[in-house]
């Protein structure tokens, strides 16, 4: 049976490295509908109308684009030791001991890599936004971050074993990881490298997530997968590819499951000849989706 995470509460935020900052801003805020919370130099911290005080944070950087790390809550103060400790016995190495967090969200923050360089920060005590609300087309939080990975079972054993995720379902192509009511908050993409696969924002409903497929593509940002419905998770979704090939998607009623949930094999999700989600009215994800799916590394 899949489980809860007795360290960590929830995916918080993603950090990444983008080369034009500016641009970046005009993107996310006037197209994708997030929020500034702050501003530092060099660097943007966005949010949602979610309590997280950022859902992203973006710094200037040349070159491509990268991801710095994803940001975890932990469930006490204690887990961030014991994170540290496991991530050592589990193949990884410690980047930052707990100590004060670097971004203005503030509490205390530790950092871990695994042992092919994806970089978790897990913080406690950060400051939360006051009085969220859900607007209608403006994501809430993060819904999930999907890393790919060279070798799955690697990579499942350390975020089991130091993370205390579980599974709640296994693909042919993904493994779904849970560590609160979420279906997932992290997913693993099987593959032959080990980039970010994409970052999905919830939106209040299947409305936004259909209104933001429209003005996606009306400021000039194709539709590459959706609308649709996945199996695992059964949410609905529309892919794009944002500035610098970052993948995002735009998503809504991801499955709230409890402790009770049966594990899904591959043999569960099988769909007919031509289909690739629950609807079938979508193409399969483009060409030029995949690609792109492959091009946002962890920051050495």
């Amino acid at each position: 049976m899949s489980h809860a995470s007795s360290m960590i509460a929830g995916l918080r935020s993603v950090a990444l490295n983008v080369p034009d900052l500016a641009f970046a801003e005009k993107f996310f805020t006037d197209v994708w509908h997030l929020d500034i919370a702050h501003r530092r130099p060099g660097v943007i911290y966005l949010c949602g109308t979610g309590e997280d005080d950022h859902l992203l944070a973006l710094h200037e950087k040349p070159g491509a684009a990268q991801i710095r790390h994803v940001s975890l809550r932990a469930r006490h103060a204690q887990a961030l030791n014991t994170i540290a400790q496991s991530a050592v016995r589990h193949g990884g190495r410690v980047l930052q001991f707990p100590g004060e967090a670097a971004d203005p969200s503030g509490g205390i923050a530790v950092q871990v890599a695994d042992a092919d360089g994806r970089v978790f920060e897990i913080v406690h005590g950060d400051r939360l936004r006051a009085q969220p609300t859900r607007v209608a087309d403006r994501p809430e939080r993060l819904a999930h971050a999907v890393l790919n990975t060279h070798d799955v079972a690697l990579t499942q054993a350390f975020m089991e074993n130091v993370l205390d995720f579980s599974l709640s379902d296994r693909t042919r192509i993904m493994a779904f990881m849970r560590c609160n009511s979420d279906h997932h908050s992290v997913a693993l993409g099987i593959s032959d490298n080990d980039a970010l696969n994409h970052i999905a924002f919830l939106m209040p409903d299947l409305e936004s997530v259909m209104r933001g497929g429209g003005r996606m593509r009306d400021a000039g940002y194709d539709i590459h997968w959706g609308p649709g419905r996945h199996g695992p998770g059964n949410n609905a979704f529309n892919y794009f590819i944002g500035p610098f090939d970052i993948v995002i998607e735009y998503t809504a009623e991801v499955s709230q499951i409890d402790d009770s949930y049966p594990v899904g094999q591959p043999d569960n999700w099988t769909w007919p000849t031509g289909r690739v989600d629950q609807w079938g009215i979508s193409a399969p994800p483009s060409a030029r989706l995949k690609e792109a799916q492959r091009a946002i590394l962890f920051a050495a």
